[in-house]
């Protein structure tokens, strides 16, 4: 397909994603028809992954350099703080947003939706994916929600300029919308720590649930592709990483560092060394490690620090209890040196869950799967077999 008509850039990036085998070719009439920039405020915040940075990009002054950020494949912060910020410069939480559009067509992908199938789409965010499913289903066949009424008003009128008509919902999106129910398909662009119930009661058997799912280990997601069985449960394989905003009823809120770590001193902390090398233990975004460390050391948060003449301390805490663990990497040096204190020797869990990764191959975010559901003792996960699974 050659996107005739379409901005030099936006046929671009379309190409890019045919190429990547990110979009199949099925998806190629709705991305022609779905364009990005049709659902984008005219103030928005291109954010830069590798500098985890946001500069403003106004459409009245800079239109190149909107419309080319736009239609490029990065994330677009489009809220901050929860609508309470005002202003060019960032604000300190993003809060909505327009995800890359390879991560969009992924989920799509995964999503496996066809014309005529009943979605729930939850987080309307801009509205450019309640479009893209609306024009691929039927837009009565898609119901989307939004938690906040003045992202939601927004998503509409842009859509309805598109000449798009999903059903559109203000409301919290964990308890889904029963009044489209039962649904074929249910799409969430929010990170989740726990699969809403409602969301398995409101979809069909045999229908699919895909989403960005995670531990609070780090804000970092996976893909979840869950097949609804009969009796009301839940289960599949992750597909690859990822990373939302959260949805914000399950947002974390982590108590502050002296309330764990006294001021002064060491608090009686425990001190030992370990052997993991730096470059083992702290690992590129999106790599398996800290996925695999979030589901076998629960209720824990990890938190790294930046290097600091030539020292990087990387911080655990817990959630449960005020059990913390501090290890320090040093330049040049083979081993490293660890705190910990509290009820729980956490270093010692995420020494052992490393151990273990390590011993079952260095396993990718692909070979593990996720069951949730009634019957089930909370969510669980497992490694190749769901019936070895474990709480993370």
């Amino acid at each position: 397909m050659t996107f005739e008509g379409a901005r030099p850039g936006r046929a671009a990036l379309g190409r890019m994603l045919l190429d990547a085998g990110v979009m199949g070719e099925d998806w190629a009439p709705t991305f022609a028809a779905v364009d990005r920039a049709g659902f984008l405020p005219e103030l928005m915040w291109p954010f830069d992954t590798r500098t985890q940075g946001a500069v403003a990009i106004d459409k009245g002054e800079h239109p190149d350099a909107w419309y080319a950020a736009a239609d490029s494949d990065a994330p677009i912060v489009t809220q901050w703080d929860d609508g309470e910020h005002v202003g060019p410069a960032p604000g300190r939480v993003s809060t909505s947003s327009s995800s890359m559009p390879s991560v969009v067509y992924a989920l799509l992908r995964d999503l496996a939706v066809d014309e005529g199938m009943a979605v729930l789409d939850v987080g309307t965010g801009t509205g450019e994916t309640a479009g893209a499913l609306a024009h691929r289903c039927g837009g009565r066949k898609v119901t989307t929600v939004e938690v906040d009424p003045a992202v939601s008003r927004h998503a509409r009128q842009r859509l309805a300029a598109a000449g798009l008509r999903p059903e559109i919902v203000v409301g919290d999106g964990a308890k889904g919308c029963a009044g489209g129910a039962p649904y074929d398909r249910v799409l969430a662009t929010v990170g989740l720590r726990e699969i809403p119930g409602a969301w398995i009661e409101q979809t069909r058997p045999g229908g699919l649930i895909v989403v960005p799912w995670g531990t609070h280990y780090t804000p970092a997601d996976a893909v979840a592709r869950l097949m609804v069985r009969e009796e009301g449960t839940a289960s599949g394989r992750f597909t690859g990483p990822v990373e939302f905003m959260k949805l914000r009823g399950q947002r974390l809120s982590l108590p502050p560092h002296h309330a764990y770590v006294p001021v002064e001193g060491e608090g009686g902390a425990d001190t030992s060394t370990t052997g993991i090398p730096e470059g083992e233990f702290i690992t590129p975004a999106y790599s398996a490690l800290p996925f695999v460390l979030g589901l076998r050391v629960p209720h824990c948060v990890q938190a790294v620090a930046a290097p600091h003449e030539g020292a990087r301390p990387v911080w655990l805490y817990g959630l449960t209890d005020r059990s913390w663990a501090c290890v320090v990497f040093r330049e040049g040096e083979a081993g490293a040196r660890v705190w910990q204190a509290g009820e729980r020797r956490l270093w010692d869990e995420a020494e052992a869950a490393y151990g273990w990764w390590v011993g079952q191959g260095r396993p990718d975010h692909t070979r593990f799967g996720l069951t949730v559901g009634p019957g089930i003792a909370g969510q669980r996960v497992w490694l190749d077999d769901p019936a070895d699974s474990w709480s993370p």
